[in-house]
């Protein structure tokens, strides 16, 4: 069971004695003893502490016995009992007076406390502590400790548990601790403490500990100084074994402690004061004197067969014995006091019996309460000595006072002795007098008295006096005199610059402190503070708004207050004096404005900016108000036209309003004016109008910038470096034939405006020569259809369309021929009718909705940007009415050969034709009718199309067209050719084997998968292995000689055909092999005849009729073969063709290539290719066309005779009337 000191403890003056003790004689036991030695080390200090040290020990061993009584000289100090758990200190109402007293402090963060409580060995109790979390951000840390120091977080266990919760809707903190299986040394004095920030709050609560079963006897604590002899040899030795208590020791499961001891024997002397701190020990000095004699027990001595005990104690004028037994009765001994050798006289008796060596001290006084030892020799031993002085006990206790402030107040007591050694402490703190102190300590032999002089409040308290054997308390109320308020202080409202007068009067003539706002108000020449007897004042003269304020009269060491109200008020008035003399504001559309109006007036006046009747608020919008307290601002962001207005401001407080108006006016630059017209052009000038700006941006328009360029180009150039005042620009240095595009800026005072919208690009230059080559494309019974050539000269202007237009015979009268011998005819424009209304950009045109076999002449118009040109007429009347037109086919240029497609491959022909009306179309193969199961055909009015999915062998032959319009018949033939691999040969032998060559030979396959065999491809394999390897390929013979054979090897070999399509899939092989012999072999060379190479010459490759662009070179191709070589002629409508710059003619390896540079029209016709050596000749033809006429002036610059170039024309046109 543990025993400890109680709360009331911790302020007991340490001089309080413990109960008497005599020297007496007897046999010890070896408990008491050996608990003795704790009291080493206590020389000079209060024996009250070895009393609770002593009891602690006791309590520690768990064993006592029971006292018949309370010893003597105890007093109000005795042991006091509860239940079982012993603590020394005051009566039970003293210490529930300083829990009272401790708790009675507001907490601060603390809603509920833990509370006292008790419980059973073996029982659970929790402790609850509660937070209110309103007023705090994050959870507040808790700490629980026990006594002093210890703290409880890292004790936590199976029998002792923390937990913590939060509440979220009552924000309320719990922290709870509790208590598993109480045991008795669980008793005492726990503390909870509580931090959030610069906020703390504590508490401390007291836990009791019963015995489950039975009661535990009394201690008389008197029975513990029983000596152990009265005038024997061991007397002043104390007995502890009274204490022990008689009972069995119950078998408890105890919980690991911590060994201070161990701590301290193991520790370095560095960390003892912190080992200390740690583990609350009071009083180290005692703890380290245990600690050295448990070393100094554990030494073997050699001289001394029985040493000194650690420590003796002795009353005051009582005898001590202290005795030692040496090992060697020869050795000498001497007696030490604090060093000094003690030498024999009345006082100190030495005495020997046998090894044994007694030194007795009579009379023992203060003056012997220290240090002794004892030397043998080299060794020695030592001891300490206690004495104690009887206790003195207080004889008249203290009396509770009452008290105002400013008397004097005494305290009395009276104890048992004169001048004896008394304390006094205020709220358990010592009162300490001293020339500073407001306390001051009267003695009168045994009154002691304490004076207070001029009590204050801060006086009241609890006052004890204490003194080595008792003490007493008593409570001390000082408060204050009554204090009536006669005049309170009155609320004004004064107009600024006026006088400010604050006046009270009070029941007492106090001193006190005048504040503003909560701050101390200090006196100047702007404010007065008069006090005169019980009247107090504040002047101030001139009012001004810092003098605005809650004022506070408060009298000295009173809590009374007496406030007052001071409000300043003046008219609010608008400051214009940075505005002009019509208070007009001008801003730049899209820039920000800020307009600051200075104002005045108390308190601050509430601005409200207007509209057109409407607020402007304050807020995060484009248009809003801002207030300060001395100017108002009208912010507009970015500033647009809609802004431009009258704004009003109006000013209101309490002591008047003010309004005023302001003119915003918003200008900015003109807007871009509307795009240009380009009313005229020429071959490099034009004239472009415009209109103005509809809005000139709030400022005159001061004039116009013009820019031009390029209509491929982004590069913008200034015509005008000076203004432009008029609507009118001539711009002029432009390139003929380029396209621009011009653009206006308008421009006022504040600036330039955007561009305006581009013009429509205009060309420089005049308009395009007529069309060429009208002629009537086709003609039904209500349409006639036009196509013409383009203009022989466009020019830069480029071209945009053309406009077709006809009228009716009979209102015509032809008149004139122009320069090209075309009827031209002056008609009115109204007679003309347009035959499309809007610009056609194609050469061809049908005119609907005529009338049947009526007549028209017909007229056509090149347009471009500089106008229409001069009409091209139709040379004679045209009859509405349809017409036969004779069938032509017009094959392909790749079906004029044999079209050749692969097994598997689809076959998709188009064969475009024409005719009118709509002709019949006849297909045939090979004479016969096409099944149409295998061969689909599918015809339109322009064109026929066969189509074969998944072509086939049986497909090929010869595709006759035939087609009919009424009497007309055309007729075309396409050559179909569908191949596939060849066979394999059909026979490979071996003719010879002579040396390390083998002649073979074979039969051509039987089917060469319906295309010329091209050649074969002839592999060996060797007998053994049978890998075959290519020897030759591309062979075109059917004989072959294997070379460069391996001797003694045996071979096979085999032979694949092949044609366009590839390799036949399977080969002939050898029946036979071939044994390349070892043994040599007489070789007869065969004869052969001389083969003849000659051959008369032959085309290989036709030509084929070609298209040409003109203007880019042209080549016809072909290849050609014979021996010898033959002579190569080319000719152009069975002309030579010699000497000629503008053809150039190749001949390689066979090909034969005439090429024509940049070919016109001129020259295109029939091209021949003629082949000539000794055994023959051959020719071959083609036809070549030059796509893109050239003009008759074209063909004459180009150095034509005018007679060529006339007959060359008239030839073109009827030979191709329907493209020209």
């Amino acid at each position: 069971m543990a025993i400890r000191p109680t709360n009331s403890e911790k302020s007991i003056n340490p001089l309080l004695p413990p109960p008497s003790m005599t020297a007496e004689k007897g046999n010890a036991a070896s408990c008491g003893k050996a608990q003795l030695s704790l009291f080493a080390g206590y020389s000079g200090q209060s024996p009250f502490l070895l009393d609770f040290l002593f009891l602690f020990l006791v309590s520690d061993e768990e064993e006592a016995s029971p006292p018949s009584a309370l010893p003597p000289g105890v007093g109000s100090r005795a042991l006091e009992r509860k239940d079982s758990e012993w603590s020394l200190g005051e009566s039970p109402a003293a210490e529930e007076q300083d829990k009272q007293n401790a708790n009675s402090q507001l907490s601060t963060l603390f809603v509920e406390k833990p509370q006292t409580g008790s419980v059973k060995v073996g029982e659970n109790i929790t402790f609850i502590a509660k937070v209110k979390a309103e007023d705090l951000l994050r959870k507040p840390t808790i700490k629980w400790f026990k006594g002093k120091w210890m703290d409880l977080a890292s004790k936590a266990g199976k029998h002792l548990q923390l937990k913590e919760t939060f509440e979220r809707q009552t924000r309320m903190y719990t922290f709870e601790m509790q208590i598993i299986k109480a045991k008795e040394n669980y008793a005492g004095n726990y503390r909870c403490e509580v931090t959030y920030k610069d906020k703390f709050d504590s508490c401390t609560f007291d836990l009791e500990v019963h015995e489950s079963t039975g009661t535990t006897p009394n201690i008389d604590i008197r029975s513990a100084f029983k000596r152990s002899g009265d005038g024997q040899d061991d007397a002043g030795e104390l007995d502890f074994s009274g204490l022990l208590k008689r009972r069995e020791v119950k078998q408890q499961e105890e919980e690991p402690e911590v060994d201070v001891w161990e701590l301290l024997k193991n520790a370095n002397p560095n960390e003892y004061e912190k080992i200390a701190f740690q583990y609350g020990i009071t009083d180290l000095r005692g703890m380290l004197k245990r600690l050295k004699r448990m070393r100094r027990v554990e030494k073997k001595s050699a001289a001394f067969a029985k040493i000194l005990d650690p420590a003796y104690q002795v009353d005051k004028g009582g005898r001590v014995r202290f005795a030692v037994e040496l090992a060697d009765p020869k050795l000498e001994v001497k007696w030490y006091k604090n060093g000094q050798e003690i030498r024999p006289s009345t006082k100190y008796i030495f005495e020997h019996k046998g090894c044994e060596r007694i030194m007795f001290i009579n009379n023992c006084g203060l003056t012997d309460d220290s240090e002794y030892y004892v030397t043998a020799g080299d060794e020695k031993c030592s001891t300490e000595l206690f004495v104690r002085e009887p206790p003195v006990i207080v004889t008249k206790q203290l009396e509770d006072t009452n008290a105002y402030c400013g008397e004097r107040v005494e305290l009395e007591c009276e104890v048992s002795e004169d001048d004896a050694n008394v304390k006094w402490f205020k709220n358990g703190e010592e009162i300490i007098p001293g020339p500073r102190s407001r306390y001051r300590i009267k003695i009168e032999g045994k009154r002691h008295i304490l004076i207070i002089e001029e009590a204050t409040k801060a006086d009241g308290a609890e006052y004890s006096v204490m003194t080595t054997g008792g003490q007493s308390s008593a409570k001390l109320n000082v408060d204050l005199k009554p204090l009536k308020i006669l005049t309170p202080l009155t609320d004004q409202t004064v107009h600024l610059g006026k006088e400010i007068y604050l006046k009270c009067e009070i029941s007492e003539n106090l001193p006190g402190k005048w504040t503003k706002n909560g701050l101390p108000v200090q006196e100047s020449d702007h404010l007065k503070i008069v006090h005169k007897g019980r009247i107090h004042k504040l002047v101030i003269a001139n009012a001004v708004v810092e003098d605005e304020g809650d004022y506070v009269f408060a009298p000295d060491a009173y809590s009374v207050t007496l406030p007052a109200k001071v409000h300043v008020i003046d008219p609010p008035k608008i400051i214009l004096d940075g505005l002009d003399a019509d208070n007009t504001v001008t801003v730049i559309a899209g820039s920000k404005l800020r307009l600051e109006i200075p104002i005045t007036g108390e308190p601050p006046p509430k601005a409200i900016w207007s509209r057109a009747d409407k607020a402007i608020t304050e807020g995060s919008g484009r248009i809003r108000a801002e207030s300060y307290p001395d100017s108002s601002t009208l912010v507009i962001d970015v500033a647009e036209r809609d802004d431009s207005g009258v704004y009003h401001i109006n000013l209101k407080n309490e002591a008047g309003e003010a309004h005023a108006n302001i003119k915003i006016k918003v200008v900015d630059i003109p807007d871009p004016p509307v795009a240009p017209n380009v009313t005229d052009v020429g071959d490099d000038w034009c004239i472009m109008t415009w209109e103005p700006p509809a809005y000139d941006g709030g400022s005159p328009i001061l004039g116009y910038f013009i820019e031009r360029k390029k209509k491929q180009s982004s590069r913008w150039m200034r015509l005008n470096f000076d203004l432009c005042k008029e609507t009118t620009f001539e711009p002029k240095k432009m390139i003929e034939g380029v396209a621009y595009e011009v653009r206006i800026f308008a421009v006022n005072a504040i600036g330039i405006s955007k561009p305006s919208m581009p013009s429509r690009p205009f060309v420089p230059l005049a308009v395009t020569s007529p069309p060429t080559l009208l002629t009537v494309d086709s003609v039904t019974d209500t349409t006639v259809t036009m196509k013409w050539r383009p203009p022989d000269q466009i020019g830069a202007a480029g071209l945009d369309g053309y406009v077709l237009e006809y009228c009716f015979e009979g209102s015509t009268s032809a008149n004139q021929s122009d320069e090209n011998g075309e009827a031209a005819y002056d008609l009115p424009a109204a007679d003309w009718i347009v035959a499309n209304t809007e610009l056609i950009e194609k050469t061809k045109f049908t005119i609907t909705g005529l009338p049947t076999d009526a007549r028209i002449f017909v007229r056509v118009k090149a347009v471009n940007a500089a106008g229409a040109s001069e009409p091209k007429y139709y040379s004679q009347p045209i009859l509405v009415k349809e017409i036969i037109e004779p069938p032509k086919i017009r094959i392909p240029r790749h079906l004029k050969q044999t079209y050749i497609r692969r097994v598997g491959e689809a076959v998709n022909l188009v064969i475009p034709f024409q005719g009118k009306p709509r002709p019949e179309l006849t297909w045939k193969k090979d004479g016969a009718e096409i099944d149409k199961n295998q061969i689909n055909i599918r015809n339109s009015e322009t064109d026929t199309i066969i189509f074969i999915r998944k072509a086939e062998r049986s497909h090929s032959g010869k595709y006759d067209l035939q087609v009919k319009v009424e009497k007309f018949v055309e007729t075309a033939s396409i050559d179909i050719q569908i191949v596939d691999r060849p066979c394999p040969p059909q026979l490979v032998k071996i003719e010879d084997v002579w040396g390390e060559n083998v002649a073979l030979s074979w039969i051509p396959p039987k089917d060469d998968g319906n295309a010329a065999i091209t050649g074969y491809t002839i592999q060996k394999a060797d007998k053994k292995s049978m890998e075959w390897f290519t020897v030759i390929e591309h062979y075109h013979r059917t004989s072959a000689t294997i070379t460069e054979l391996v001797i003694g090897n045996e071979y096979y070999f085999r032979v694949f055909a092949e044609n366009i399509c590839g390799l036949s899939e399977d080969a002939t092989m050898t029946k036979e092999s071939a044994v390349i012999a070892k043994d040599g072999k007489i070789y007869k060379n065969p004869v052969y005849e001389d083969f003849d190479f000659t051959e008369a010459p032959m085309f290989t490759q036709p030509l084929v009729n070609t298209y040409a662009v003109a203007g880019y070179n042209a080549t016809l191709n072909c290849s050609v073969r014979g021996n010898p070589k033959p002579k190569i002629t080319w000719m152009k409508n069975k002309v030579a063709i010699v000497d000629d710059p503008r053809y150039r003619m190749f001949s390689n390896q066979g090909v034969c290539t005439l090429e024509i540079r940049k070919p016109s029209p001129y020259d295109g016709g029939t091209y021949c290719c003629k082949a000539v050596n000794d055994l023959g000749m051959v020719e071959i033809e083609c036809k070549l066309e030059v796509k893109g006429g050239l003009s008759f002036c074209r063909l004459l610059l180009q150095g034509v005779p005018p007679n060529i170039i006339d007959s060359y024309l008239r030839d073109l046109q009827s030979s191709n009337p329907e493209e020209y």
